[in-house]
């Protein structure tokens, strides 16, 4: 009997064909079968509302969306399982076969990653025949709808530590490891400073840090001793974890270190005393160039009422509230038809309706340079405002390089300081007008009424 090895779950490129739903599957199939395949379709991707709390989003994820979205295939013996199931059993063969040659051959319009963005706006637009647009929603949805709920949850962190430097320490708390290559690079194109995670230092040249583990001071008779040979295995670097026993009395230890380590960081406990009492500590010792860390299920509130309190801590670890977003987890992103060979498409399900025809987003900014409002409007409408949908995938190809992370990272920056003040508070409503034009209210009119 043969012995089972252990199976990965991380899709290779040739998996990536059945990352989808079955029922994407079985509609592209019905579309062959019926004649539908080469019909003209246009989906679009938006957010039908902000989760509690939350005035803005920050669009994430796009590059890695497209590269994924453009690898897709399905081979021979994926065709083949795909044969045993139940829903195809009955086909003609002849019909799954036609999927060994298909790839995402359509059009990607979207707006730039690091963009601040609304609900109800167009942020992807996909152009395709009908069966290859069916087939990338499932995995569009799901590669852009988690970073850009983590790029908007790192917003407000940055927001909140107001220049202080916040480093992402999410990988273990993430809900599977890919989570944490995708937070990593969110954090840090909403403002975050550098990561844990070393995958995402390799692959995203994101900056790394590290501290170092309770189990390191555990490994030891004793804490000095455990803190001194950290300190001389990475003179001058090293950041010492104080609080596994007295944070008071880890501190004293680790400000008597020859020569001076780098920081020390706290964990726990009462945030703001302990790193007064540490501060206070550090500079008897003649230490006033070692810096205070401090993490421990930090969110933004926690971290703006620290900074508001003048807690003089110089940079703060943030991990699960993060990679979680535990206080909003879920984002309404969605995926609909608007349009089929020029015909629009709608919904008029309650609290779902959909809006007709392909689209673009125009920004208007008022003489400060300050957001003033978005208009959605038809693809063929000339509007006021810089046009927010831009084209990057023509034929199946992308059209361009994707920008660095660096560059996406400062167009975050840039849209957060464009934001209409009130907006960046905490406890802001989304009040930010987002109106739809004539047109469009005209052509939803008139295909409800017919």
């Amino acid at each position: 009997m043969s012995r089972r090895e252990p199976v990965s779950l991380w899709p290779g490129e040739g998996d990536l064909g059945l990352m989808t739903d079955l029922y994407q599957l079985t509609m592209m199939v019905g579309y062959l079968k019926s004649g539908m395949a080469e019909r003209r379709a246009e989906f679009e991707i938006f957010v039908r509302r902000l989760p509690r709390d939350r005035a803005y989003l920050v669009f994430s994820g796009l590059e890695q969306a497209l590269a994924d979205v453009l690898s897709m295939r399905l081979s021979a013996d994926r065709i083949e399982w795909l044969r045993g199931l139940p829903a195809f059993s009955r086909l003609d063969p002849a019909i799954l076969g036609q999927l060994a040659d298909f790839r995402f051959e359509g059009a990607i319009w979207a707006v730039p990653e690091g963009t601040v963005v609304f609900p109800g706006e167009t942020l992807v637009r996909v152009s395709a025949p009908l069966p290859q647009a069916q087939w990338v929603e499932t995995y569009l949805l799901a590669a852009l709808g988690y970073p850009t709920l983590v790029a908007s949850k790192a917003a407000r962190m940055a927001v909140a530590a107001a220049g202080r430097p916040l480093y992402e320490f999410g990988a273990r708390r993430g809900h599977g490891p890919q989570a944490g290559l995708l937070a990593a690079r969110s954090a840090f194109l909403a403002g975050f400073a550098g990561t844990s995670l070393v995958e995402a230092g390799r692959r995203l040249g994101i900056p790394l840090v590290g501290t170092m583990g309770h189990s390191w001071v555990q490994a030891f008779d004793r804490e000095d001793q455990a803190f001194a040979a950290y300190a001389d295995i990475y003179p001058g670097r090293a950041t010492l974890l104080v609080d596994t026993y007295d944070v008071l009395e880890g501190v004293r230890k680790a400000a008597a270190i020859e020569p001076a380590i780098a920081a020390i960081r706290i964990d726990s406990g009462e945030l703001d005393l302990q790193s007064r009492a540490a501060r206070d500590l550090l500079d008897r010792h003649d230490r006033a160039g070692v810096k205070i860390l401090c993490s421990g299920d930090l969110d933004e509130t926690k971290i703006a009422r620290l900074v508001a309190a003048g807690a003089p801590i110089d940079g703060f670890g943030v991990g699960v509230e993060l990679v979680t977003s535990r206080d909003a987890p879920a984002l309404s992103m969605v995926y609909k038809l608007v349009e089929l060979e020029g015909q629009g498409k709608f919904k008029l399900s309650p609290g779902k309706r959909t809006y007709p025809m392909a689209k673009q987003v125009y920004r208007r900014r008022d003489h400060d340079g300050k957001f003033a409002g978005d208009l959605v409007a038809r693809l063929d409408e000339k509007a006021e405002g810089e046009p927010l949908l831009e084209l990057v995938v023509q034929g199946g190809r992308p059209v361009r390089e994707p920008p660095s992370l660096a560059l996406v990272r400062e167009r975050c920056r840039d849209q957060l300081e464009a934001l209409p003040d009130h907006l960046l508070a905490l406890d802001a409503r989304c009040d930010y007008p987002v109106v739809y034009s004539d047109q469009l209210e005209a052509d939803a009119r008139r295909l409800m009424e017919g």
